[in-house]
């Protein structure tokens, strides 16, 4: 849950997600909603972001529960651009699609639907291989240059137990 609060220190609800705690589809999120009058705050890349840190401390890739809606699909595919985009440029040398998948849990197959749609994928002797120099990187993050809110994994506390949902502080 994720809550708002006012100058006066009232709290209201502003959105949440759920988590898939174990999926035979590898899904992280279920569901994701960010209440209307919260909406265009950038609530949803950090509901979004928080579900992916949480997934990369389990040591593991996930997606959401698919089909999504159209505003999810532009939703995810926006943070996948800027996370994948990240980790391009802060890795130094050659990075395979299931390298790029562990250090960012995005899982494989949204990580290369999302490199082909900036083209910086190409299909190779039978597999994918990303095809990208620093200086492309570079000129997709000054194109995508919005400033996200994103969850500082240093301060992300998270248990869980087969007895207690999970739980989780920002």
């Amino acid at each position: 849950m994720l809550c708002e609060e006012d100058a006066s220190g009232a709290e209201s609800l502003a959105g949440y997600f759920s988590k898939e705690k174990s999926s035979a589809e590898g899904n992280n999120i279920a569901c994701i909603l960010v209440l209307p009058q919260h909406q265009r705050k950038g609530y949803g890349k950090l509901l979004i972001d928080l579900a992916y840190h949480i997934t990369l401390r389990e040591g593991k890739v996930g997606s959401p529960e698919k089909p999504l809606s159209d505003l999810g699909q532009l939703s995810f595919r926006s943070y996948w651009t800027e996370v994948l985009l990240e980790a391009l440029r802060s890795h130094k040398g050659n990075l395979s699609i299931k390298d790029l998948a562990a250090r960012t849990a995005i899982r494989s197959d949204d990580a290369i639907a999302t490199l082909q749609s900036l083209n910086l994928i190409r299909f190779w002797k039978g597999q994918h291989v990303i095809s990208v120099s620093p200086k492309i990187v570079d000129e997709h993050l000054r194109a995508n240059r919005r400033q996200s809110l994103r969850c500082d994994p240093a301060r992300l506390t998270w248990q869980l137990s087969a007895d207690a949902p999970a739980k989780h502080t920002l």
